[in-house]
């Protein structure tokens, strides 16, 4: 199985920004990518964003195109494990609880999420 742990949420102004992580732990050699999800209240969890985890390819849902950028921690012996999610232009309705996942072969593994809340 793998772990997941996000960190990095917490209250901005709209206009602001904010960087959230993902660090994964346990048999991260079967992760084929790794995306982040996000949840309002009252709404549906929707995609934001995704990476390949041996790297390259990535993408975006299309509102969130130029202002958010998914990255993989690149250390050398990728010890780190961590997928960061940079977000730029925050607007209110980006107020969620945001968590990522990885696809591992046969499920999809969670973390608990972080709250994201943008005042506008």
């Amino acid at each position: 199985q793998v772990q997941l742990v996000e960190s990095g949420g917490g209250l901005v102004q709209a206009g602001g920004s904010l960087r959230l992580s993902c660090a994964a732990s346990g048999r991260t050699g079967s992760i084929y990518n790794m995306r982040w999800y996000r949840q309002a209240p009252g709404k549906e969890r929707e995609g934001v964003a995704y990476i390949r985890w041996s790297g390259g390819s990535s993408g975006y849902a299309d509102t969130m195109k130029g202002r958010f950028t998914i990255s993989r921690d690149n250390a050398k012996d990728n010890a780190k494990n961590t997928v960061y999610l940079q977000m730029n232009s925050l607007r209110h309705e980006d107020t969620a609880v945001y968590y990522c996942g990885a696809q591992v072969p046969g499920t999809r593994c969670w973390g608990q999420g972080t709250q994201v809340t943008v005042s506008s």
